[in-house]
């Protein structure tokens, strides 16, 4: 019986029909090769052998080597950014990628706890949406449409307020002007930024190009939002702006002054509002087409020099929203040059009036700047918080 015994195994084993019996992860095909499960194989050729080594993910190549078609970027193993542990299915990945297939890269010193990372495809350019279009308010995106292989896999670090650097380590200080500045003319009065936001609205509200609508209400609120040198957003309370009646001009101008007076910090201790005048947008076609522009004149230290364009929040804001405002309608989608449906149409904007002699350095260019407190170090013979103030003739 034993003979019989020893004599069966040592048949099995002559005539077994895979390698290792496919490990266990795979079928045995007629012609004694593994058919291996999803994500095993063998070694770097990944070839099915005996099915005893795990597969990583795949995702699109950080770099690889161009097909005779020139193709690239094509998919590889652990994104060629990482190694493929065998026995576990899982890419170990080198500094600077992480996830999946180490399919992306991770931001230096996680931002440092003072950033979000972020896609290169979600990535702002500029620091306010007006500092490169003058259309209407809600007319465009805070970011550039990006159509690169890599928009879902390059990452990096958007810094909090008061913070910078590629990995929002270092404090940001505060800027001002150059007290040694040299000026064309001293006996011209120093020009502050000036800038002029138009508000264009329409007797009627356009909601499509085959009908007019009457807009839903009248002394609509709106908001707007100051960017700092610092990055730091402030959002003003509810401004109340009747365009139905132009003669409450100076109450207009006067909330807005105390609006933007009242944001917090004093991000903006002093300033000056104007009302410019309502400017026929159409002098044949529609007479009671209007634009009300206003004018805020940055006068205050802390404001010294250019600034961000301000922003308009003209979109409802509800309940549970903040400010809670009841948006201000502009129709401002064409030029004074286009008509629609006969009503010629302005665009809302807001612009910068006039260029400031004053400029803004970090710590005023007299100073250096301590990236852990974020505070001035102003050189000697000048003090203050951007340095800008003179302590000694030089």
């Amino acid at each position: 019986m034993i003979k019989v015994v020893i004599l069966f195994s040592s048949a099995v084993s002559v005539y077994a029909a895979c390698d290792n019996q496919c490990s266990g992860h795979g079928t045995c095909l007629i012609d004694d090769v593994c058919n291996c499960y999803d994500n095993w194989g063998v070694g770097l050729s990944l070839d099915s052998g005996d099915c005893s080594d795990r597969i990583c993910p795949f995702e699109l190549a950080w770099v690889d080597t161009p097909s005779n078609d020139g193709r690239f970027h094509t998919y590889a193993e652990c994104s060629n950014r990482g190694i493929c542990d065998r026995k576990t299915g899982l890419c170990d990945c080198f500094d600077g990628y992480e996830g999946k297939a180490c399919k992306r890269t991770s931001c230096p010193n996680d931002c440092s706890g003072h950033g979000t990372c972020e896609y290169i495809e979600d990535l702002a350019y500029k620091v306010t949406w007006n500092q490169y279009s003058t259309s209407d308010f809600r007319d465009s995106a805070a970011t550039l449409p990006y159509y690169g292989w890599d928009k879902g896999k390059t990452r990096g670090c958007v810094c909090d307020s008061q913070y910078a650097d590629i990995d929002c380590s270092k404090r940001m200080c505060p800027h001002g002007t150059d007290v040694l500045k040299v000026r064309d003319n001293l006996l011209v009065d120093e020009k502050s930024q000036i800038q002029e936001i138009w508000f264009a609205q329409d007797k009627f509200m356009k909601e499509s190009y085959n009908s007019l609508v009457v807009p839903a209400g009248r002394s609509q609120t709106f908001a707007l939002k100051f960017t700092s040198r610092l990055n730091e957003s402030f959002v003003t309370t509810p401004i109340k702006f009747d365009y139905y009646n132009p003669d409450s001009a100076n109450d207009f101008v006067t909330d807005v002054h105390l609006a933007l007076l009242q944001l917090p910090h004093q991000v903006i201790d002093a300033c000056t509002v104007s009302f410019v005048s309502g400017k026929s947008r159409s002098t044949t076609l529609d007479p009671e087409a209007f634009a009300y522009g206003i004018r805020i004149a940055f006068t205050g230290d802390a404001v010294q020099g250019p600034q961000n364009l301000i922003e308009v929040v003209d979109y409802e804001c509800g309940v549970g929203c903040t400010p809670r405002i009841t948006g201000l309608h502009n129709l401002g989608i064409r030029t004074t040059t286009t008509a629609i449906d006969g009503y010629s149409l302005l665009a809302s904007n807001v612009t910068e009036y006039q260029l400031s002699d004053l400029n803004s350095y970090e710590c005023g260019r007299r100073g250096k700047c301590d990236y852990k407190s974020g505070l001035c170090e102003c050189f000697e013979g000048y003090t203050g918080e951007n340095c800008n103030t003179q302590t000694t003739l030089v």
